[in-house]
């Protein structure tokens, strides 16, 4: 008789006897069939279908410490272009999900397989990190995902059995007659018609703010700005590029054959009988063709509620004051998308009853509130901002908003509306709240005027939320805490975090959050003021008084550990 040794049992099959999936004489019979066929005993099991994959994945996970990933969630579009060569992709049978630094993720359902791991840092020059996908589902994904990069043809042609007439896409003319505006405009059904519906449907489900649209010399880009940054999703051919920004300019009621100057437009999509989104467009001739941007207006972020928006108690209950006044200015303050739209809307929400009339200027209306006189400003026609405040004063307001503060005109009747019992609300492009105070000064309103009127100053920025599934602390010294304007008291109690990046939020930061400095006029402020104090007296006497600067509040933020030192600094 002839005797074998018995090879001893790996740990992955020691932990697939211990939960039962196989037998300990399976688990020799398979583990040296596997060896034969130079294979491991797991990608034996998955690709001979022996064993439940899904038990089979929850095992491996558990013994190899590597998370169970559900790749259902994934979107195609934004997976890595020509990073890996497809032929890698099939003969290792894994898929790159997103790159972080020198970190590739991929997705297996045989972590065991060192030497593809090998090979992948090898083309790529990058570290790789693995999560685990049950074979089957990997297999599929894979085959998608090979099908998707392969042409962009296939892209139209996979729409084609898409529902996508679910969603209505109607053209807003603010021109027309009421009548003209009630038509709705038939839905093509072309396969570029329906790319450019899923496009617009992707980005509002993946929560972006902006679309970008981008010829260049040799390729074609499609992004979309998340959370604050910009993220390419899809690269049409290049010979595309004419018949995208036509079908744009067709929903936005521009004028197709003008190519040579910028256009405005707006577009209308409806999302069910009770949700609509819009779309702010404007097209810019470029060197390569026109670049097309869609700003997405949604009408619900008007109803987030004060509470959502990230105001410490103190800023809150000073903001609350200042909306429940009868009169007085107050002036949201910051650069572009650090959401100042969002904070009056907010306020006004909150101000919106029957027994207030409010009115509201802004270029472009952005989101639609019922109960609030809305007006699109146009200077094409001298409807200015200016114009439209002095009717407001003949139209018995309690309530003026007014979409930003461009010129002296302005400000002088926003201020004299605040002297004279109406509650005003406005935006200026500044960094700071003393800085907001300077500007009118600058622009020529008289210190006492600006010193009466104001009530209230809100700065603010918008830092991405770092992952609360993968954020981890980071270790920084005392001295590095020290420099970055730390209080001795945070730097023993702050629970520093940094962005590391997992499945569930790509690249470590999922949402934002907002920081604040909020700044109520008091009279000692109004004598700073009228003594036409500088910016840098004004924000000393403003943090005497309590009320903490930006920087402040986004070093609170982050001892928290809501978000990183790196977005603060990207962002302050």
């Amino acid at each position: 008789m002839q005797s074998q040794t018995a090879e001893p049992l790996s740990g992955i099959a020691k932990k697939l006897i211990q939960d039962n999936i196989i037998t300990l004489s399976q688990a020799k019979e398979y583990c040296q069939t596997a060896r034969q066929q130079k294979t491991s005993l797991v990608r034996y099991l998955v690709i001979n279908d022996i064993a439940d994959q899904l038990a089979v994945a929850t095992a491996v996970a558990e013994e190899f410490s590597t998370p169970l990933f559900d790749i259902d969630a994934i979107n195609h579009h934004t997976l890595p272009k020509d990073i890996i060569n497809h032929r890698l992709i099939i003969e290792h049978q894994f898929m790159p999900l997103y790159q972080r630094g020198n970190r590739l993720f991929i997705a297996v359902s045989d972590p065991s397989n060192l030497r593809a791991q090998e090979e992948i840092k090898f083309h790529t020059g990058l570290v790789t990190e693995t999560v685990l996908v049950e074979h089957k589902k990997l297999e599929q994904a894979i085959k998608q995902h090979l099908e998707q990069d392969n042409s962009f043809n296939q892209q139209l042609t996979a729409l084609e059995g898409s529902n996508l007439a679910d969603f209505d896409i109607e053209v807003i003319d603010e021109e027309k007659d009421e009548v003209d505006q009630d038509t709705e405009q038939p839905i093509d059904e072309t396969p570029i018609v329906r790319f450019i519906n899923k496009v617009l449907i992707d980005a509002i489900t993946q929560g972006a703010s902006d679309i970008h649209f981008e010829p260049y010399e040799n390729h074609y880009r499609i992004r979309f700005r998340t959370d604050g940054i910009l993220k390419e999703i899809n690269r049409p051919p290049i010979s595309l590029a004419p018949r995208l920004a036509a079908r744009i300019k067709v929903m936005s009621q521009m004028d197709i054959s003008e190519r040579r100057l910028p256009q405005d437009g707006r577009i209308k999509m409806k999302l069910s009988k009770t949700r609509a989104i819009d779309f702010r467009v404007n097209a810019l001739p470029t060197l390569y063709g026109e670049k097309i941007v869609l700003r997405i207006l949604d009408p619900s972020s008007a109803n987030m509620g004060i509470d959502k928006l990230g105001y410490e108690d103190d800023q809150k209950k000073l903001y609350l004051e200042a909306l429940q006044s009868s009169q007085g200015l107050i002036l949201v303050t910051g650069p572009t998308g650090s959401g100042k739209t969002v904070s009056l809307y907010s306020g006004l929400n909150i101000l919106n009853e029957d027994k207030r009339n409010i009115s509201s200027a802004e270029d472009p209306v952005e989101i639609n509130m019922e109960g609030i006189n809305q007006v699109h400003v146009s200077n094409k026609i001298g409807l200015t901002f200016a114009e439209t405040l002095r009717a407001f004063l003949r139209q018995d307001p309690d309530v003026i908003m007014v979409g930003e503060i461009r010129d002296l005109e302005t400000a002088e009747i926003a201020i004299k509306a605040a002297q004279t019992g109406h509650l005003v609300m406005s935006t200026l492009h500044t960094n700071s709240a003393a800085d907001t105070i300077t500007r009118l000064l600058s622009m020529g309103i008289p210190s006492y005027n600006v010193a009466t009127a104001l009530s209230l100053v809100i700065a603010q920025r918008l830092a991405r939320r770092l992952c609360e599934h993968c954020s981890k602390t980071a270790y920084v010294t005392e001295h590095s805490l020290r420099e970055q304007g730390f209080s001795a008291s945070q730097i023993h109690t702050a629970n520093i975090k940094e962005a590391v990046g997992c499945p569930k939020c790509i690249d470590g930061y999922k949402g934002r959050l907002g920081i604040y400095e909020v700044v109520k006029i008091t009279p000692e402020l109004q004598h700073i003021i009228m003594s036409d104090g500088n910016a840098i007296t004004l924000a000393e006497a403003a943090n005497k008084i309590g009320y903490p600067n930006l920087r402040q509040s986004a070093l609170h933020k982050a001892a928290l550990g809501l978000t990183s030192l790196e977005e603060i600094n990207r962002v302050i």
